[in-house]
């Protein structure tokens, strides 16, 4: 029950902070914008139809060539703008894409070769150890043989250790 009022007393901290400093952060940035200097219209533009936006602000950036140009489009020509942008967006994340596919099926087939060589050096190394296994067995019979003919003729063996 105490971390619950804990919790939620924290939670009421947090927001009267967030709300604090966002209400700070706008008015900040109100005294430091300086003022409007188009004619353009104070009221809400949010109930107003898409295909009128532009041509509500026709007085707005006239001083500044690129705004005013950018003003001057209609909704299709934005439109198709924003369409050929995109184009050339995904073209290009396209073209990236496929660098890296290609980048990523060298790398794919360099590793598949040096596994390759891998897996060769195992196959070499592994018939080498099965001939000196076999090679170690045949050194032991016959040093098996040395040792008892040896022992025929009176060798005496101090050490036993051999085998």
């Amino acid at each position: 029950m105490m971390l619950r009022v804990v919790l939620v007393f924290v939670g009421l901290l947090l927001i009267c902070y967030v709300e604090r400093h966002s209400q700070k952060h706008s008015t900040s940035l109100a005294a430091s914008c300086p003022p409007c200097s188009c004619d353009c219209i104070s009221e809400p533009t949010l109930s107003l139809p898409s295909e009128f936006i532009n041509s509500s602000f026709t007085d707005c950036g006239k001083d500044d060539p690129e705004t005013y140009s950018e003003m001057k489009k209609d909704l299709v020509a934005l439109l198709s703008e924003e369409i050929s942008l995109h184009e050339n967006v995904t073209t290009d994340t396209l073209e990236r894409t496929k660098a890296l596919l290609m980048s990523a099926k060298r790398t794919s087939s360099h590793y598949q070769k040096e596994a390759e060589k891998c897996n060769a050096g195992m196959e070499t190394c592994e018939g080498a150890r099965e001939q000196a296994e076999v090679e170690l067995t045949d050194e032991r019979k016959l040093t098996a043989l040395w040792m008892s003919r040896a022992r025929e003729y009176g060798w005496k063996d101090d050490t036993n250790d051999l085998f």
